[in-house]
């Protein structure tokens, strides 16, 4: 079985994220999106929450699989014996950086890297220009799903 693992914060999942993940569903017999569980930042929504909310959204690839984990990736991927970690890239920038990652990862631990570019509809989509958006009542209805549009409206209704 090929696998391979998509690993992120997601908080909040977007319609970038699931580009991705879609994507590699194609291509892999199993696609794990491992959600970082990171005590050090202040998330708006609860890893339990990112994984219920990413469960909902990728339920129809029918081979996704959504855990939370903590520590580096390369050990999640040992742990679980997955060969390669999916990463998209939007600009350049994100080029220098994942490359970096993905060079140590490699020397750590024989894990490959595969980088997928992102679907210009998406390129300049981040979870955290989500949430300011949301939280400023602004329209986020073609960035993230139905479902998770509707937890953001929920969430900053109630701060």
């Amino acid at each position: 079985m090929r696998r391979v693992v998509c690993p992120g914060s997601y908080d909040p999942v977007t319609n970038g994220h699931l580009d991705i993940i879609s994507r590699a569903s194609r291509l892999y017999d199993e696609v794990v999106v491992a959600v970082l569980i990171n005590i050090s930042k202040k998330s708006l929504f609860t890893v339990d929450e990112r994984v219920e909310m990413i469960d909902e959204v990728t339920k129809q690839y029918g081979n996704v699989v959504v855990e939370k984990f903590h520590g580096l990736t390369v050990d999640f991927c040992r742990e679980r014996d997955i060969p390669v970690i999916v990463r998209g890239l939007r600009a350049v920038s994100d080029f220098d950086y994942e490359l970096q990652i993905a060079q140590m990862n490699h020397q750590l631990a024989g894990v490959e890297t595969m980088f997928m570019a992102t679907n210009p509809l998406y390129s300049f989509l981040s979870s955290s220009l989500v949430k300011e958006i949301a939280q400023y009542g602004g329209d986020v209805s073609g960035l993230v799903p139905e479902p998770i549009q509707q937890r953001l409206i929920r969430r900053f209704e109630q701060s």
